[in-house]
């Protein structure tokens, strides 16, 4: 410890009571570095604390378990239709199934066709600078998707009339939530990267007035033009949404 952080103190005595002090305090500051180094080496169990390692393992985790999620939404798809031909094989009559599909296509358990739109969002190219006179140059936040970007798209379809919407490749039914994690969205499970592509089955000229007039969207597109995100809408006259094909259970949380 250093001599100028103690004071000095007239007097022998208490002179020495103060390196008997000092001696002490060193003592006790030692034994707690060697407890904190021991937490330290038994935490990190022989790795660097200083490295990306561990975030590293778990996006190889998150991207291994949305493998996984993707081929059991595929196997549940499979099964649910085999229970949708037994069911059939079973003497339903006509209207029963009629009323079922009925559920089915509201649900958006079932493909859907017609006229709609792509809604296409993407970064900003790599070393993208500010393109407008006056406008300062962008950080990190300004050249990415966010997720209030891509649920903005989602609500203006819906509210132009949408009949079904698709984001990437899934299916959005009553219960999907758009979640962001860095510069990934998690969906239903899984994992996407940018470009984020969201087609909705609809009246296209009501699916576009609604985009139009959102002021979210109106908001990105000033980041757009300033920044260069990627946005691109485009019409279609025949599309095929899919049919969602993931568990339709509710789950939630209690508490006691």
């Amino acid at each position: 410890m250093p001599n100028s952080t103690i004071p000095k103190r007239p007097g022998a005595e208490r002179g020495r009571g103060t390196r008997i002090v000092g001696r002490a305090l060193t003592c006790a500051v030692f034994a707690l570095a060697g407890l904190l180094f021991y937490i330290s080496a038994e935490t990190a169990r022989g790795t660097s604390l200083r490295t990306d390692n561990s975030l590293l393992r778990l996006s190889d985790v998150i991207r291994q378990r949305s493998t996984q999620n993707q081929q059991a939404q595929q196997q549940l798809g499979e099964l649910q239709a085999r229970a949708d031909e037994l069911a059939k094989q079973q003497g339903q009559s006509p209207s029963d199934v009629a009323q079922l599909r009925a559920l089915q296509q509201q649900a958006g358990l079932t493909a859907l066709k017609g006229p709609g739109l792509i809604v296409t969002l993407n970064d900003a190219p790599p070393g993208a600078t500010a393109r407008l006179p006056g406008i300062p140059e962008p950080g990190v936040n300004d050249l990415v998707i966010h997720q209030q970007d891509i649920q903005a798209v989602v609500n203006a379809l819906w509210r132009g009339g949408a009949e079904g919407i698709q984001v990437m490749d899934q299916r959005l039914i009553s219960t999907s939530a758009v979640r962001c994690v860095g510069n990934t969205l998690l969906l239903q499970g899984r994992v996407y990267s940018p470009p984020y592509v969201i087609r909705a089955v609809g009246k296209t000229d009501r699916l576009r007035a609604a985009v139009d007039a959102d002021p979210t969207i109106a908001n990105y597109l000033q980041y757009v033009a300033a920044y260069g995100l990627g946005w691109k809408v485009q019409e279609n006259a025949d599309m095929t949404v899919p049919g969602y094909s993931g568990t339709v259970d509710l789950r939630y949380a209690t508490g006691e």
